[in-house]
């Protein structure tokens, strides 16, 4: 389900997130009936499939957050501020930040705040960790509540020292009067007690020139536990009296349970089975023996004849539109007369280009633990939307969601691929039939087979330029990949340009950046195919049709520290560049790649200009910018999903390439601190310029127009 995002500096820009429904749905009986097999515990389970994950999704935006201070915010008696929110770390270090932007507030030392985060029941209720939100809605939230919570302080330490408001000031959580020296820490202000009181909108914060803690590098909270292993994830939590729990897997998209053969698990000690229709599980007293139950099992399986391919899906895309398809389809965007313009055009140029479908690969697969005691239901699961998943999980066991619990560990990544709650359902499944807690850990086999995947696409393009390099016309149609920057910030009179929605073979969703990237992998191809044709250097035919001025400025940053123009091409040396937008953040690269030949490619230099608004944390961002070109050579040069029949082939690492350390080019990020804009996100936008650079980079070293990604494949 697509849900449109606000984008403050951008508002003309629709933006959007795709959300990818649950893997399955499941029914209850309506007496929760359970019954023993000879091998264990079965459960049977028969009633009406249950509704979509989108319900939840709309209950969810039906709910306000809260006004008051002490849902957000609480300073204990020894002044340790507790903050409160839904999002969650899903390792992009917002933990920090976040604290960042309340110490700034409070005026308090860092090591002071601890973040309560993605946790239902302690939490205000959030819509989830995605679309580079935190920072933009988030941070000024926490921020109106530090700032009225450090007033409150102040009108009670005016009172208790008989002072005027303008006699007092805060300073490391203590409120000091200047005139003596009484003083009183946070600590003894509130002694423990809520900070009640409603703020506004209109409340008051610094402005970014005035922070102290935010716009500097502060160090990762916590960071010394990420590096040495003693963080604790969702996979390494215990539980007395816990299980260990497997799924029966069906070997293809779409495959249908005939048979099943348990008879194996009598002979294995503390084995269960628990079986709902096509749904079957075992739970064990150690991971291993569970593994073991599930391979023992005996299942026969009717496939789904006649799917398409990875060979076949861009035919296959084009050819089965979808009126929803789980997207919101709006209209095309027409401006001007694309066909007379094309007419008028002195040079005009039609392009095809395609992406594949990916997948996550997140460090940690999913994982979950699930426990009932006494009719209520707590789930720990690494997710992006606690709250989503909390509504998918009272759906599917029919009970209010006052009585699930959604907690959040930090996760080991999630990249738009942990919306939903998959895991979770199937911990609480086997739990509930079990009696028992229960623990549930994907394979990394299972995360590539039964993940969704960032969407396949096909975009086509056709243009009219005239011979001094103005463009005239641009027409741009994007088939299943999404919209995300799909509208074009270069001048053009007369555009049309349109998503197509397509019945997608595989489970698709949300991907960093979603179609972004391939929006503008294919506009700054295509724009670099446009300045050869005419005979214009490429950064200068950008320059000429781009007034947008964050645009521009990155644009002129990234080719200045690239010393774009200084250097020859040839002997298998080229150089390229691509500028994007999305979200509210504003990025160019510039790649130089050496290619022998273009099966063997080799980026040697990225030099890459960001700009997202004031810079809360420097150092951090310049991490989230290395991370995501990183992230993005991965799926410009190699990354694609594999599949055939309905089975996926690319189902391991040895089977699908990531990037690697030998594949790290030099990386220079250079850094615009817009300290007259809010903070936008800076998680999605880095990576969508690196594959058009890479492209027009090889294109400059081998004289090769690649179209498709992954580059290599398409060689």
């Amino acid at each position: 389900m697509r849900k449109r995002l606000a984008d403050r500096e951008t508002p003309e820009i629709e933006r959007y997130e795709l959300f990818e429904r649950p893997g399955y749905r499941f029914a209850l009986d309506r007496r929760d009936f359970l019954r023993f097999s000879t091998t264990g515990l079965m459960v049977v389970l028969s009633a009406p499939a249950l509704s979509a994950m989108q319900e939840s999704g709309r209950r969810g935006r039906g709910q306000s957050q809260p006004r008051q201070i002490q849902a957000w915010l609480h300073i204990d008696e020894e002044g340790l501020v507790h903050v409160f929110t839904g999002k969650a770390e899903v390792g992009q270090n917002i933990r920090t930040s976040l604290a960042q932007a309340v110490c700034d507030e409070l005026t308090v030392p860092l090591d002071s705040v601890k973040l309560v985060m993605g946790d239902t029941d302690l939490t205000p209720y959030d819509r989830g960790t995605f679309g580079s939100r935190t920072t933009p809605v988030m941070a000024p939230q926490l921020r109106r509540m530090a700032a009225a919570a450090r007033r409150m302080l102040l009108a009670r330490a005016a009172e208790k020292f008989e002072a005027p408001l303008d006699a007092l000031s805060v300073v490391d959580g203590q409120v000091r009067r200047r005139d003596s020296e009484d003083s009183a820490s946070f600590g003894e202000l509130t002694k423990g007690s809520r900070l009640s009181r409603e703020v506004s909108e209109e409340e008051p914060i610094k402005n970014p020139r005035d922070w102290t803690v935010s716009g500097r590098s502060a160090a990762k909270v916590a960071g010394e536990s990420f590096v040495t292993g003693k963080h604790r994830y969702t996979s390494d939590l215990e539980l007395p009296g816990m299980l260990h729990g497997k799924v029966l897997r069906p070997p293809a998209v779409g495959a249908t349970l005939s048979s099943l053969d348990s008879s194996a698990l009598e002979e294995m000690q503390g084995v269960k089975l628990v079986r709902d229709d096509g749904f079957v599980g075992v739970v064990a007293l150690d991971s291993r023996t569970a593994e073991r139950a599930i391979r023992a099992i005996r299942a026969e399986w009717k496939l789904q004849p006649n799917q398409p391919n990875s060979r076949s899906i861009f035919e296959y895309l084009k050819s089965h539109p979808s009126e929803s398809g789980g997207w919101r389809v709006r209209p095309p965007h027409v401006v001007g007369s694309v066909e007379n313009a094309l007419a008028a055009a002195e040079e005009t140029l039609e392009s095809s280009y395609t992406v594949a479908y990916i997948a996550h690969a997140p460090l940690e697969p999913r994982a979950a633990v699930a426990r009932w005691e006494e009719g209520k239901l707590t789930v720990w699961t690494g997710t992006q939307r606690p709250f989503g998943v909390r509504g998918e999980l009272a759906e599917a066991f029919r009970i209010p969601e006052e009585k699930v619990r959604v907690i959040m560990p930090d996760t080991g990544s999630g990249y738009g691929g942990k919306h939903t709650g998959e895991a979770a359902i199937e911990a609480a499944r086997l739990a509930k039939a079990a009696g028992k807690p229960v623990k549930l850990v994907w394979t990394r086999e299972e995360e590539f087979r039964w993940a969704y995947f960032r969407p396949a696409g096909v975009i086509e393009v056709k243009s009219g330029v005239s011979k001094d390099g103005r463009l005239l016309a641009w027409e741009f149609h994007n088939y299943n990949s999404g919209s995300s920057s799909i509208r074009t910030l270069y001048e053009v009179e007369n555009q049309t340009i349109q998503f197509h929605a397509a019945d997608s073979p595989l489970r698709q969703g949300s991907y960093r950046a979603l179609a972004a990237t391939a929006n503008t992998f294919a506009r700054e191809t295509h724009m670099d195919e446009l300045a050869n044709r005419i005979g214009k250097d490429p950064l200068e035919f950008r320059l000429q049709n781009l007034k947008e001025p964050r645009l521009r400025a990155v644009l002129e940053r990234a080719a200045k520290e690239f010393d774009w123009g200084t250097k020859k091409t040839g002997q298998g040396i080229g150089f390229g560049l691509a500028c994007g937008f999305e979200k509210g953040g504003y990025v160019a690269t510039c790649a130089e790649v050496s290619a022998d030949s273009p099966e063997d490619i080799r980026i040697r230099r990225v030099v890459a200009a960001f700009e997202c608004g004031a810079v809360v944390n420097p150092k951090h961002l310049e991490n989230q910018v290395e991370g995501a070109i990183v992230q993005g050579i991965g799926g410009a040069l190699f990354e694609a999903i594999e599949f055939k029949d309905g089975k996926i082939v690319s189902d391991r690492f040895s089977r699908y390439r990531v990037p690697r350390f030998s594949d790290t080019p030099k990386l220079e990020v250079h850094l615009i601190d817009r300290q007259d804009l809010p903070s936008a996100g800076a998680g999605e936008a880095p990576i969508i310029a690196i594959a058009p650079a890479i492209g027009n980079a090889l294109f400059s070293a081998t004289g090769k127009r690649l179209r498709s990604l992954p580059l290599q494949n398409s060689v």
